[in-house]
């Protein structure tokens, strides 16, 4: 255990950090050392400030040892203890604040931007060592190229944490976890701790909404746009505006929003957010299938995105014509049946629903609009859009935005799964196809794979071999998916019954 000098000198160094990495003011430091005295119990600092080469290892992380050893916090609440230190020497939101606009108006808005994910990434809002654990790649699929994430960036809680968790009071404050009430929350076992989350105050379409990023990083500069008003997700013409409005203001990232309904939706559909970052997602590289031209809109350009499900992809430099052509297909789509291809946009409830993406290349405005719809039957229990259930042992959850534009963030359980898989075709464990059924076993839900691979390859492979058929496996499985959530499917009749609603419901004509 270190010693209270020991610590003292670590607070030093955390200070040197922050003025460093944080932007802290030098006339706040005399403050901010005296508060971080006082959260550790010491009672006077020292005058040594060695230089480190790892923060995390040399500074963070021995501090949070010695809160633990003096039984500040304990083991379970390691992380909602770091972010309070870390949150005792952030900027102060109004300083955050002044600084992003003053940053934008002298060198412009990237530098702004480029700096509050600086800051974000610097007070371990987005925890870059965690996110580093994830394990990714990429694939060139028949129809584009698609990200695969195996994400082990978010802590699983162990028993010990969970029962602690069902223990804690349910204050309903914040009342979600997209609120802007969670800035410089404190958290408990049930609710991250927000001390060092920093929003900035933005205006879409007459409206308080605030920028943030996401803690997660499912790709780069990943950016929340989320309502000032806690309010149910909704894709709307007004939804047109304010994405249209983000990209006026960031027109070096794109906006979209998940469908606002279950299955097809996000995780949260409680408050109206958005969700953007750099034009890095892989459909925003794919070309145009089909084009159309329209009467109606004479001056925005129609298309099929050539991608595997269902996009309708518009373009124009008219900002008010584009609004009003995406409000117009949202219109159309959510009236649209054709029972052909299993599409009936209403029983009892909505099923059509739209996830609209945009983004602006120089003076042009993109709207990609994907088809969704998240009815069910006997035969679909999940969703007849939703991976089919032989699917469901790679990706069971919903298919929401980021996947949809081919970006693949799959359960961190995977990655001990799939390497127990691989030792069924190098030999080290004996295919038992009885034991597979067994629903109690742990690998029951890999029973198909494992049956399929050996079909393919047998069991004598050599483990980098293995290894490569598992993840050929998994990459095909991730093309499924998508081509599942396709509403008209990439053939013949799946195609036909897409003219049809270009050319019918939409009044379109194709061009040569």
């Amino acid at each position: 255990m270190m010693t209270d000098q020991q610590a003292a000198i670590k607070i030093n160094q955390l200070i040197a950090y922050a003025s460093r990495a944080l932007d802290l003011d030098e006339r706040d430091k005399v403050f901010k050392t005296n508060a971080l005295l006082d959260l550790f119990g010491i009672a006077a600092p020292s005058g040594e400030c060695p230089e480190w080469s790892d923060f995390q290892t040399e500074i963070a992380d021995p501090l949070v040892q010695y809160a633990v050893d003096k039984g500040i916090t304990d083991d379970a609440s390691r992380i909602l203890f770091e972010t309070r230190m870390f949150g005792l020497v952030t900027p102060l939101p109004s300083a955050v604040t002044d600084k992003f606009f003053a940053l934008a108006q002298k060198r412009g808005i990237k530098s702004a931007t480029d700096w509050l994910f600086a800051l974000s990434k610097a007070n371990d809002y987005v925890r870059m060592a965690d996110i580093n654990k994830n394990i990714k790649w990429e694939y060139n699929g028949k129809m584009g190229k698609i990200g695969i994430t195996i994400n082990l960036s978010k802590p699983e809680k162990d028993p010990k944490q969970i029962a602690l968790a069902k223990l804690q009071p349910k204050s309903g404050y914040p009342a979600c976890m997209l609120c802007e009430t969670n800035v410089g929350f404190a958290g408990n076992l049930n609710h991250p701790a927000r001390q060092t989350l920093r929003t900035i105050p933005i205006t879409l379409d007459g409206e308080q909404w605030w920028l943030q990023y996401s803690p997660y990083q499912y790709y780069e500069e990943h950016a929340i746009a989320l309502s000032d008003e806690h309010r149910p997700m909704s894709v709307t013409a007004k939804t047109f505006a304010r994405l249209l409005d983000f990209v006026d203001l960031f027109p070096h990232y794109f906006m979209g929003s998940n469908a606002a309904l279950p299955i097809v939706g996000g995780s949260i559909l409680t408050h109206d957010h958005y969700q953007g970052g750099l034009k890095v997602l892989p459909m925003m590289g794919v070309g145009n299938r089909v084009k159309y031209a329209s009467e109606r809109f004479a001056d925005v350009s129609f298309a099929v995105a050539d991608w595997y499900n269902s996009v309708v992809r518009l373009s124009s430099k008219n900002k008010g014509s584009v609004h009003d052509a995406a409000s117009f297909v949202l219109g159309k789509w959510n009236e649209w049946t054709d029972e052909s291809v299993s599409v009936i946009c209403r029983t009892d409830e909505q099923h059509n629903a739209i996830t609209p993406i945009v983004r602006k290349e120089g003076d042009v405005y993109i709207v990609d609009m994907i088809l969704r719809n998240n009815r069910t039957d006997k035969e679909h229990p999940y969703g007849i859009f939703h991976p089919e259930e032989r699917l469901h042992n790679i990706k069971k959850e919903g298919i929401g935005i980021i996947e949809v534009m081919g970006l693949f963030i799959l359960p961190g359980r995977l990655k001990k799964e799939l390497a127990q898989v691989e030792t069924y075709l190098y030999g080290a464990t004996a295919y038992d196809e009885k034991a597979l059924a067994d629903e109690n076993n742990a690998m029951h839900k890999h029973a198909g794979m494992i049956a399929a691979l050996i079909r393919k390859h047998g069991t004598s492979l050599t483990p980098d071999k293995a290894h490569a058929a598992v993840i050929d496996y998994v990459n095909d499985a991730c093309v499924q998916i998508l081509e599942c959530t396709a509403v008209f499917k990439n053939d013949e009749k799946g195609q036909a019954a897409f003219a049809r609603f270009m050319q019918d419901g939409l009044e379109l004509k194709p061009l040569a």
